[in-house]
């Protein structure tokens, strides 16, 4: 008798330590940024889990009022039944990675933090979303109000688009990724804005040309404009992910600063006057057709929010 439960004992010792390690696993994955993957870029100054929070915020109160109430289908975790007892380790793991992914599909929420990769840095991965409108959406409104609605929160760029952060997928995504604003007849002038974090091998300048070609070969008629562009094409790179998107007023609401944007300027509203930062107009001046960039990291050198 003795010898059978001590078999037992055995037996169901490994299955709960797999069961326990697929546990302890189950943030991973989805749980941090990866190809594919759309959502929000929003850079903070310390304070992350601060700035999740009024990131959560913030994108329910406007993606309510773009999208309506969010419908959840959120359903308890299903657990490991009784009837494992008599499964042996490999099953009973099997069987609750099986549960994990399906629970998983059940708990996808509209707005979802998942790990960015970098400090400073969040990101909120969305479903159902446009990342570019709702976003604009948001810099629209406090433009106008200039009302303040966060503290911690900077920059909030959309990320409507990831890819793998190697030259050659960056191009080959970018060539569709790219269609809907700058292909044959659509036209626009545009820059390009590039920030990496924790990467070395990327160059900023091969970046920015093999990308403004895309645009080019999509439609001669885009036009470089680095001081009034009507487009700004995003780039962020983080680790070995590229996160892409392509904003309007850019300048106007002040590089997506969420804190400069509820600020007043000089010239701001008046017949004529240029939408451009004194920095960037000036860094505009320096920067040639061939290497098409703001040299944002060294305007934001100067300005007191920087690029984090």
């Amino acid at each position: 008798m003795a010898t059978l439960e001590a078999a037992a004992s055995r037996k169901r010792r490994p299955k709960a330590q797999y069961v326990q390690a697929a546990k302890r696993a189950r943030p991973s994955g989805a749980r941090q940024l990866e190809a594919g993957m759309c959502g929000i870029l929003i850079t903070c100054n310390m304070n992350e889990r601060k700035c999740v929070a009024e990131a959560y915020s913030l994108l329910g109160e406007y993606g309510e009022q773009l999208y309506g109430p969010e419908q959840f289908t959120d359903h308890d975790d299903s657990r490991v039944s009784g009837s494992e007892d008599e499964e042996d380790a490999e099953a009973a793991l099997k069987k609750e990675v099986d549960q994990i992914r399906a629970s998983t599909e059940q708990k996808l929420r509209r707005f979802q933090s998942v790990e960015s990769g970098a400090n400073n840095v969040v990101f909120i991965r969305t479903l159902g979303v446009e990342p570019e409108k709702l976003v604009h959406h948001i810099l629209k409104d406090m433009h106008t109000t200039k009302k303040k609605k966060t503290r911690v929160i900077l920059r909030m760029l959309p990320v409507s688009g990831t890819c793998k952060a190697f030259l050659e997928d960056m191009k080959r995504y970018s060539e569709t990724f790219f269609e809907p604003w700058f292909k044959t007849p659509k036209k626009g002038t545009f820059q390009i804005v590039y920030k990496a974090r924790n990467n070395s091998h990327l160059s900023r300048e091969e970046v920015i040309k093999e990308l403004a070609g895309v645009v080019g070969h999509l439609n001669p008629e885009n036009k470089v404009d680095l001081g009034n562009p009507e487009f700004t094409i995003v780039v962020e790179i983080i680790k070995n992910i590229c996160c892409l998107s392509v904003v309007k007023d850019y300048v106007l609401f002040r590089k997506y600063n969420l804190q400069e944007v509820v600020k007043g300027s000089q010239g701001e509203g008046q017949p004529g006057a240029p939408k451009v930062l004194p920095e960037v107009a000036g860094l505009a001046e320096e920067t040639t057709e061939g290497n098409i960039e703001t040299a944002e990291k060294k305007a934001s050198d100067n300005h007191k929010d920087g690029d984090h």
